[in-house]
């Protein structure tokens, strides 16, 4: 029987912050733990814990102190800036808590626009956004500006873009921070639902009771080490 690869694995990973022995701060201290295909894990812990460096660092927006992170079987730990970037383009899915929707691009061309990168057909685009858009609620949206929608939608947006090139994984930073808890509990309904029917590996790092009781795993962080994974 074939060994099912990890999607994330975290290997002693540490991070520390300032060069001068004084004013060293040691975010993350020797973290490691695996997310395996299909998770729906919540990183979670009070402000200063580690949560958004450890976020950064597997997404390959910061590099690691000491310690490896392969995504999908590869050591993105010394990847070059360039390399980085395509293996991001190609592998994570991306939920920020202020939206990051390109203001000019329609809702349709907000999502479409990673498959352009991509260099995916215009037909295959069109199915998939079409698809997308479908299950996250926004069919008949496709032609408004971002201007035009709510926070709720413009979230929903987020979602469809960060999976409509079927990433290894969807990395959200506070995903419903800037939402009502109403649309909050919508949402992550959404998400989690995306996460049954395409086994889309979700990674959140958030403060929302909402999202930690629908997570199948929460990682507890504290002082830049983990004192909880269940």
């Amino acid at each position: 029987m074939e060994k099912m690869v990890p999607t994330f694995e975290v290997t002693n990973l540490s991070k520390v912050y300032g060069k001068c022995e004084q004013t060293k701060v040691k975010a993350l201290k020797e973290l490691s733990f695996k997310i395996m295909p299909g998770e729906f894990t919540a990183i979670v812990g009070p402000s200063g814990s580690g949560k958004s460096t450890l976020l950064n660092i597997m997404s390959g927006l910061d590099y690691p102190s000491e310690g490896m992170v392969h995504l999908a079987g590869q050591d993105i730990s010394h990847m070059s800036g360039n390399e980085l970037s395509d293996y991001r383009r190609d592998h994570i899915g991306f939920v920020f808590q202020a939206y990051n929707l390109i203001p000019v691009l329609t809702v349709k061309e907000n999502v479409e626009y990673i498959l352009q990168l991509q260099a995916v057909n215009a037909n295959q685009r069109k199915k998939r956004v079409a698809q997308i858009l479908e299950e996250v609620g926004l069919a008949g949206f496709e032609k408004r500006f971002p201007m035009e929608i709510s926070g709720g939608q413009k979230q929903r947006v987020a979602v469809a873009r960060a999976i409509v090139s079927n990433p290894d994984i969807v990395l959200a930073d506070e995903p419903t921070a800037n939402l009502d808890s109403k649309t909050g509990v919508e949402l992550v309904a959404m998400m989690s639902k995306l996460n049954e029917t395409h086994g889309t590996t979700f990674i959140f790092s958030t403060h929302d009771p909402t999202i930690m009781e629908r997570s199948k795993r929460l990682i507890v962080l504290k002082d830049g080490q983990i004192v909880k994974d269940q």
